[in-house]
């Protein structure tokens, strides 16, 4: 492994790392589904004396990503939300979001993918929801959910490492890196392709 690499990986076990991934999972520019759930289980795994401290950063992380997110939608509007968020889901979207308010967010923050998190958190932005209610809400609901990983991860933590260290899910583990990669430039790029007449300069 290329030292540089060997950097980045070591950085990313720790809690600095978990801040940041689960910063970049909440917005809409990166591709890793159950990517910050999975580096929370493994990273306690390994040092569970702290379990407590990995699952606030992520929680910390996850509520920067979805500020960003929602700045971006309301920078956008609701006009300049067909660009941002699937035609097909949008209407679906806003009647959730004007009947919920910023409990629309409470169950896609609580609940891994399928469930869609950052054009719940655009949708809010563009139609002005109350900030402080959302990120209050989501950062609970956050906690909840990498709390009990982390808690699990505790209890759990010699099956988790003998999981996870194995051949196989190494190899799994790099697939899903370069998945990641491929899947963060196409979002980037189509998020910069219809967000560009819509953000300032």
């Amino acid at each position: 492994m290329p030292e540089s690499l060997r950097a980045f990986s070591g950085f990313l076990l720790t809690g600095w790392g978990v801040f940041l991934l689960s910063a970049l999972d909440a917005s809409v520019f990166f591709f890793l589904p159950f990517g910050n759930d999975a580096l929370v289980v493994y990273v306690v795994a390994r040092n569970r004396d702290l379990f407590w401290m990995y699952a606030l950063a992520a929680t910390l992380g996850s509520t920067v990503g979805a500020a960003v997110t929602y700045w971006i939608g309301f920078k956008a509007g609701e006009a300049g939300l067909p660009r941002l968020v699937a035609e097909r889901r949008l209407s679906h979207l806003k009647r959730r979001v004007r009947e919920a308010g910023a409990f629309a967010v409470a169950l896609p923050a609580a609940l891994p993918p399928p469930f869609p998190l950052t054009p719940f958190l655009v949708t809010c932005g563009a139609l002005e929801v109350d900030p402080r209610r959302l990120l209050v809400i989501f950062a609970g609901t956050r906690l909840v959910r990498f709390g009990a990983e982390a808690m699990l991860a505790r209890l759990y933590g010699d099956r988790v490492l003998t999981f996870v260290e194995s051949e196989a899910v190494g190899a799994l583990a790099l697939a899903v890196v370069l998945l990641a990669i491929a899947g963060t430039a196409v979002s980037i790029a189509v998020y910069w392709r219809r967000s560009r007449p819509l953000l300032p300069g």
